[in-house]
């Protein structure tokens, strides 16, 4: 009586919550909480997202994806720390033909499994077993998990074509023949994990991609966060010297960890025929409706049900955070890239160069309207007669997503340039993200008319700041992450090493 009571409940609702968002119109949004609305779940907050030729040697013939989500790890948050959401759909999409839609998507979804480690505890013969309160009760490492509290394990299914509707199939684990991975546990210390890199390391699977005849690689679990910037000045009115050092100021962030999704797959199972550019983006998404239970338990806190529901979504760094309007940052990260005419005037007239420019008059802003420079690197790739044709499909449909040609080699990590495109180096940001492209510091420039003062768009002399030298001073370069897959590096220990 009482599951068909909660039954009908949630089916109320789901009505009701799904006819308040068709009434306004939005799903709800995502990224280093710049959107209102996903700082209320920081599970399903997508924080970075990286498109890349792997540049680890012998592996110039796969392209390796990363998301990153959960952001400002605090590495000593136990007792619980940090598991992804069993309720969410973690999602990357690849758009293979231009056409704004995501023609393969790769589907994460996690289970958290309780052990209930107990202890006796009492005078001997009243002894009671005693549920633990904490996530380990002794030491760990990958062939021993006997002290593990939770085991956190997850599954990938790709889809071809649409994501709810298309063709899916289980990604399997080559290594054991399951369908199911393996996730090792946060960085609790060296004591919990000794050897945390070594550890971490074991939960690199290979995988049989559906339709594909060369294996890839997966890896889900905590990282060092990635991403470079002087946060706290930014957003205190640029509170810096945007011509200062490029390593001038501390990366506030530099403490923190995250959590990220990673896939090396082979060029040849993304791209479609001939088009050699392919456009990627990741996604989050909830169930409609959510029901409290008054009686929680650990794996049934609340009962979920209606339509999945996209409240994150990321492709190009720091679009919702310095590009859409306050108003939509909701809508942004709920939308598909194929509605994204929506907020075309965002790019075509942006509002971040006047803000620069009311703060620091000394740097104009670019006069070039619509801003087809921006269009080209952020909703279309860039082909121009001066860079031939860097990142655009032959059918490119305007949207907002990362876009890579394959058919530009990696550059090796000791040789690549940390300014991407703009520092000479093709096959860096835009063309793409690697972990070690100083993204603040080139849309920075971008948006001040870089592209413009190169000669690319317009006429020269409509972005008078075009080649100021701007920066948030906090460096990031290759140095930086690992040679190899996954790339990013090994998390903060939760405890100082003593």
């Amino acid at each position: 009586m009482e599951n068909r009571a909660w039954r009908t409940a949630l089916r109320g609702a789901a009505l009701c919550i799904g006819m308040v968002a068709l009434a306004a119109g939005v799903a709800m949004a995502s990224s280093h909480r710049e959107a209102p609305f996903i700082t209320e779940l920081p599970k399903v907050d997508g924080t970075d997202f990286y498109m890349f030729r792997s540049y680890e040697p012998g592996r110039q013939d796969y392209v390796t994806l990363i998301a990153n989500y959960l952001p400002l790890q605090a590495p000593y948050g136990g007792p619980n720390y940090f598991q992804l959401d069993p309720e969410a759909l973690y999602e990357i999409h690849i758009d293979n033909n231009g056409d704004a839609r995501e023609d393969l998507t790769f589907q994460f979804r996690f289970k958290n499994s309780l052990q209930d480690l107990s202890v006796p505890v009492g005078p001997s013969g009243q002894t009671k077993n005693i549920s633990v309160p904490l996530i380990n009760i002794g030491p760990i490492s990958s062939g021993n998990m006997q002290a593990q509290n939770i085991i956190e394990t997850y599954t990938i299914d790709l889809v071809r074509g649409n994501r709810r509707t298309g063709n899916r199939q289980p990604v399997v684990n080559a290594g054991t023949g399951s369908t199911t991975f393996s996730k090792p546990l946060d960085n609790i210390g060296s004591k919990s994990i000794p050897n945390y890199d070594h550890y971490a390391n074991s939960f690199i699977h290979t995988i049989t991609i559906p339709g594909c005849g060369t294996p890839g690689k997966v890896f889900v679990g905590q990282r060092k966060e990635s991403f470079v910037v002087n946060l706290g000045e930014i957003f205190d009115l640029v509170n810096l010297n945007p011509l200062g050092p490029p390593d001038g100021r501390r990366n506030i962030i530099d403490d923190a960890n995250i959590t990220s999704l990673v896939l090396e797959v082979p060029i040849a199972c993304v791209t479609n025929g001939s088009e050699k550019v392919i456009g990627g983006w990741t996604t989050a998404s909830l169930r409609q409706a959510r029901l409290l239970r008054p009686a929680a338990t650990f794996d049934r806190p609340a009962l979920e049900g209606g339509a999945w529901t996209q409240v994150s979504r990321l492709a190009m760094p720091l679009v919702n955070e310095i590009v859409i309007g306050l108003k939509d940052k909701n809508r942004f990260n709920g939308s598909k890239p194929e509605d994204d005419a929506q907020f075309a005037d965002y790019v075509t007239n942006p509002s971040f160069p006047f803000l620069i420019q009311a703060l620091f008059p000394s740097a104009p802003a670019p006069t070039l309207f619509p801003r087809a420079d921006l269009v080209a690197a952020f909703l279309t790739g860039i082909n121009t007669p001066a860079t031939g044709n860097l990142n655009q499909p032959a059918n490119v449909v305007a949207s907002e997503m990362m876009r890579l040609n394959t058919g530009i080699a990696p550059t090796p990590k000791a040789a690549q340039n940390n300014l991407g495109v703009i520092g000479g180096d093709l096959a860096g940001f835009p063309n793409g993200r690697r972990p070690g492209d100083d993204v603040v510091d080139i849309e920075l420039r971008v948006a001040m008319g870089k592209l413009i003062s190169a000669g690319l768009f317009g006429n020269q002399s409509q972005a008078p700041a075009g080649e100021a030298p701007l920066t948030d001073g906090a460096l990031v370069n290759a140095s930086f992450f690992g040679d190899t897959f996954p790339y990013l590096t090994t998390p903060i220990p939760g405890a100082p090493i003593q």
